[in-house]
């Protein structure tokens, strides 16, 4: 059947696209985008002059599936995907049994498949079970699907093993995804280690913790050529080492959060409220300004989420004793229209290069475009919406958001994947 998108505002600068215009749909595949199109049979539908992107994708995302499902699992993980506006997502392998072989690639493609509401990219373990001493499957995993690979979660602690990782990954020529910290150096942190530690009397977790590994990899990469992409970026210092990185040639990335871009130390208050936990913590103002910075300059690749749910019996307990992280599949494409895009910071294209064309790219996978002949995944934005996140509005199974009581501006209303809907006026397609 085909699909007739009419007055769309279409915005994709790979294919020189910022107009009113058509999208014509077949078999999964753009036909035609231009004016006055028409079809024989199939269903048209008015955007109304509503946003259109290439497919945004998410490159950092826990599903908790195999062995969390309590948490989030890939059904209701790629249902807040798709509620975010997100036509692809990459998973995490820091679940039970960790995916460090081809068994656990291909069970959650096979899960994604058979539930999913959007794709399902698929990060294999660097090391069996996370545990930094041995090899994972990475050969196996790439022939089955693996896009990258990655100790998400705690990182590689062990610079030759870090080594022997990215020689191995670079035979494929697979990006090697590094959740950069010291382990030694950071302990038992809770939060970032300056005045948020002492004002809340917690065990400090030192920029330093983050900025030593960044180096290491940094230099890794140059000795191995191996495709480095640096995680969560949280300090202005970590930022600046991948700056220069990039002005000296080497082929290394790196992505930041919306809560590390819009939420300081300084939003932890006498409340501890445990859903502003998260791994790395939250910064300083001046390091969350130098990460804004660095979106509107280039330096960043990509925007992501590191989606990271939890129950809330694990979240409603002592902030020590509560884990590290906070969802935001259905927030961030909001959270990135109204504090940077309503306020002129960055423009709608540097959006698109943000969070569809370089985590692709990054990840290896096929680009999407509005361009005839390109697959069919795009998402669509309305940015006269106002809403207020509160947990009865997020679709996700856990409700830690550290948005809850925001207002937002601007929210997705249609998802497509592959010329299907898999959301279609703000409602997930059963």
């Amino acid at each position: 059947m085909a699909l007739l998108l009419k007055n769309a505002h279409c915005i994709d600068p790979q294919a020189g696209l910022d107009e009113v215009c058509e999208i014509l749909i077949r078999d999964g595949k753009i036909v035609e985008v231009g004016h006055n199109l028409t079809m024989e049979k199939g269903v048209e539908r008015d955007l109304g002059g509503k946003i259109v992107l290439p497919g945004l994708v998410d490159m950092h995302v826990h599903l908790r599936e195999p062995g969390f499902e309590q948490k989030e699992d890939i059904a209701s993980g790629t249902r807040a995907a798709a509620k975010g506006g997100f036509t692809a997502v990459c998973a995490m392998p820091n679940t039970l049994p960790v995916i460090d072989n081809a068994v656990g690639v291909e069970y959650v493609k096979a899960r994604a498949a058979a539930v999913g509401k959007c794709r399902v990219h698929v990060a294999g373990a660097c090391t069996q079970g996370l545990k930094g001493e041995t090899l994972a499957e990475m050969g196996d995993m790439f022939n089955h699907g693996a896009v990258a690979f990655t100790d998400d979660g705690r990182g590689v602690q062990g610079a030759g093993m870090m080594r022997r990782v990215m020689d191995y990954a670079s035979q494929f020529g697979v990006t090697v995804m590094a959740h950069c910290q010291d382990d030694d150096l950071v302990g038992e942190g809770q939060v970032n280690e300056g005045v948020a530690s002492t004002r809340l009397g917690m065990l400090g977790w030192p920029a330093e913790g983050e900025e030593l590994e960044i180096a290491r990899d940094i230099a890794l990469c140059r000795l191995t050529g191996c495709p480095l992409h640096i995680q969560h970026v949280t300090t202005a210092r970590g930022l600046d080492m991948v700056r220069a990185a990039k002005a000296e040639g080497l082929p290394v990335t790196c992505e930041v959060t919306p809560h590390h871009l819009f939420l300081t130390e300084d939003a932890i208050g006498d409340d501890y409220n445990t859903s502003l936990k998260v791994n790395p913590p939250l910064r300083t103002a001046a390091d969350a300004e130098a990460l804004v910075a660095g979106v509107m300059d280039g330096t960043v690749d990509a925007i992501v989420t590191d989606h990271a749910p939890h129950t809330d019996w694990e979240k409603d307990r002592e902030f020590e004793l509560a884990p590290f992280g906070m969802i935001g599949l259905e927030t961030s494409l909001s959270l990135v229209y109204t504090n940077l895009v309503a306020t002129g910071k960055i423009g709608w294209d540097r959006v698109v290069e943000l969070m569809s064309v370089r985590p692709n790219q990054i990840l290896n996978v096929d680009t999407v475009s509005i361009a005839p002949g390109r697959t069919a995944d795009l998402t669509v934005f309305d940015p006269s919406v106002e809403w207020e996140v509160t947990r009865e509005a997020l679709t996700s199974k856990s409700g830690n958001s550290g948005f809850l009581g925001a207002r937002l501006t601007g929210r997705a209303t249609d998802v497509y994947v592959g010329g299907y809907a898999t959301l279609e006026d703000g409602v997930i397609c059963e």
